[in-house]
């Protein structure tokens, strides 16, 4: 099969009619053999009923239904569980994605070499104030934090080799940052093309402003869980002991001091536990102790857990 086509949706029974009729004539336009994966997301309208009769209509368009709300996360991490195309490609069920995009999309993938193609939606119409200019500091944020240059990472329409979805797990707000945990699995070609923005034709927004609060704290649980999850200590560890070492430092700093003063019969002196210096060193040593427990419960639990030794296998010779 070359394309699976995965599309989240919530309450979009107005947009999947047309959508459908859309995208089976670029697939049948470019004779791709495919499937189209309506990944219901708990829909209250009637949003599933649409889906069982385009299936009935097409057996390529297959679909599941949450029982309840999940995210799109969850949505996405199921389609690509189930999907069995040789490339995936994820949008919108609203209708501002464009399905004309997918040729190129596959393209980029199957002759060019991408592991990962996000899309860019250099000219958008959504509101400026609302999603453009929170889109615009997080996109810059994820680029200094990730160091992948890419302008939209938040946008739906992106498109994957096979291998690189079934190698990850998406989960929280973490759909947001799929090139990123793409990157730190190992998939490092990661591309980009300038895709066609739509109005949206039906319904309203299904995301507020939440999004970037959680989007923004699920970046950082990546960055550290890429980083540092196999090896807790050497985060807590080296921090901890640091601030122990400061604190220590300067408990011993402040002993010498009196010690000194009370040699040369200094008149005025101030004893050790009068000094607020002494407090902020004993708070640093217990910071540092607790960073280091922490860090040291975390190797245990590494150490420990059933996939310490899973890693990604890109070839294998050995018969």
């Amino acid at each position: 099969m070359n394309i699976s086509l995965i599309i989240p949706l919530l309450n979009e029974e107005e947009s999947l009619p047309e959508l459908a009729t859309w995208i089976q004539k670029v697939m049948n336009a470019h004779n791709f053999s495919y499937e189209v994966l309506f990944i219901d997301d708990g829909s209250r309208d009637k949003s599933w009923q649409v889906i069982e009769q385009l299936h009935k209509e097409n057996p390529c368009f297959k679909g599941v239904k949450f029982r309840r709300n999940y995210g799109k996360s969850a949505a996405l991490n199921t389609g690509f569980q189930k999907a069995q195309g040789e490339v995936i490609i994820t949008m919108d069920a609203d209708l501002q994605d464009s399905p004309d995009e997918i040729p190129e999309l596959y393209k980029m993938i199957t002759e060019d070499g991408y592991d990962l193609v996000s899309g860019w939606k250099k000219v958008r119409y959504d509101s400026t104030f609302a999603k453009n200019i929170p889109s615009k500091f997080f996109n810059w944020t994820t680029r200094r934090i990730s160091k992948i240059g890419l302008h939209d990472f938040n946008c739906g329409l992106k498109a994957y080799r096979k291998d690189v979805i079934k190698s990850i797990e998406v989960y929280g707000e973490m759909h947001r940052y799929i090139p990123v945990i793409a990157k730190w699995a190992g998939f490092t070609k990661i591309g980009e093309k300038v895709v066609t923005h739509q109005k949206r034709k039906y319904g309203i927004t299904k995301f507020g402003w939440n999004r970037f609060v959680n989007g923004f704290l699920d970046l950082l649980s990546i960055t550290f869980i890429s980083r540092f999850g196999k090896k807790p200590m050497h985060f807590f560890g080296v921090w901890g002991t640091l601030a122990f070492l400061i604190g220590f430092g300067i408990t011993i700093a402040l002993i010498i001091q009196k010690l000194i003063l009370m040699a040369n019969q200094a008149v005025h002196f101030r004893q050790v536990t009068d000094q607020p210096l002494f407090y902020l060193a004993i708070l640093a040593m217990i910071i540092g102790t607790q960073m280091f427990l922490a860090g040291f419960l975390g190797e245990m639990m590494s150490r420990n857990a059933s996939d310490r030794n899973q890693y990604i296998i890109e070839t294998d010779l050995i018969q």
